[in-house]
């Protein structure tokens, strides 16, 4: 809704929204992992430098995942879009970044001797909390919006944030031709104003309920690796409801979009994961 915070006089430099509470968003899921690693009796400046490691590898991999699922759709026709300024400017695909830190935390734990699921626990909640302000950055830029929609939680966004995000603001900024069309018959003409489903606000109230359930969960944790297994699934069936509503495309896989299919894997990987620590949890004791 305000993409540019504010501006610097007879300059061109922008602060721009999303940038600033993508930042906030990393200093305070940092400051959480911090805190309940050193409750846990981890190391806590070993987890700050794993926190800078996770955040690098989180940020290549939402890239990468995003030039794969719009690369049929926009990258592989403007390649050299990759290199620009733009292009790092962008929020990313998530789950890439999801999987790029995890991949990420797996080499620096080992390196860092760090014992993994007790770290990963301390780390869920920041995550979740980190997420929260992120989406709400999102918010502000316009990206990452929903199916068009005439019911009282529709959002009209600034052209401001068409002009950086592409978010449709009226009807013709649809990509869908049918979806143009159908709306235009609806609203009265392709100029039309339109409102969407805020999807960001969606996700935020998701993983701002599921960060307060971490940390409730995580004072009676029986096990290690309950919180990021619980984190898993929580986020995995919000995610995947949430796909529904979404409408900026991001490939299609089993009729599923990339983000549901990845969703419903997770889900089946943290279900197993439960049983597997459960299991062992149970043996040792």
């Amino acid at each position: 809704m305000f993409p540019e915070l504010f501006r610097i006089p007879y300059t061109n430099f922008i602060f721009n929204t999303y940038g600033f509470l993508l930042a906030l968003a990393f200093v305070v899921g940092l400051f959480v992992m911090a805190k309940l690693a050193e409750r846990d009796g981890l190391d806590k400046q070993k987890v700050y430098d794993l926190g800078l490691w996770v955040l690098a590898a989180s940020l290549i991999g939402s890239k990468l995942l995003m030039v794969v699922t719009e690369w049929n759709a926009y990258y592989r026709d403007n390649p050299r879009q990759i290199f620009t300024l733009d292009f790092f400017r962008s929020g990313g695909v998530f789950y890439g970044g999801f999987l790029g830190a995890l991949i990420a935390s797996v080499v620096v734990m080992r390196i860092y001797k760090l014992p993994w699921w007790r770290t990963a626990d301390a780390f869920a909640p920041g995550i979740a909390i980190g997420q929260a302000i992120g989406r709400l950055g999102c918010f502000s830029a316009g990206c990452c919006w929903g199916e068009p929609t005439t019911s009282w939680c529709g959002v009209h966004f600034s052209d401001k944030g068409h002009e950086i995000t592409g978010v449709p603001t009226i009807v013709s900024h649809l990509i869908d031709p049918i979806q143009q069309n159908v709306w235009a018959e609806r609203l009265g003409g392709l100029l039309a104003p339109i409102k969407l489903h805020p999807t960001q606000l969606y996700e935020f109230g998701a993983t701002l309920f599921i960060f307060v359930v971490l940390l409730l969960l995580y004072r009676r944790r029986r096990f290690h690796g309950q919180i990021m297994l619980a984190y898993a699934l929580l986020y995995a069936v919000a995610r995947f409801t949430i796909e529904f509503w979404r409408d900026d495309p991001r490939g299609e896989l089993l009729n599923l979009s990339t983000s549901q299919f990845i969703a419903l894997v997770l889900f089946i990987g943290a279900v197993i994961g439960f049983v597997v620590q459960a299991r062992r949890a149970r043996q040792t004791a």
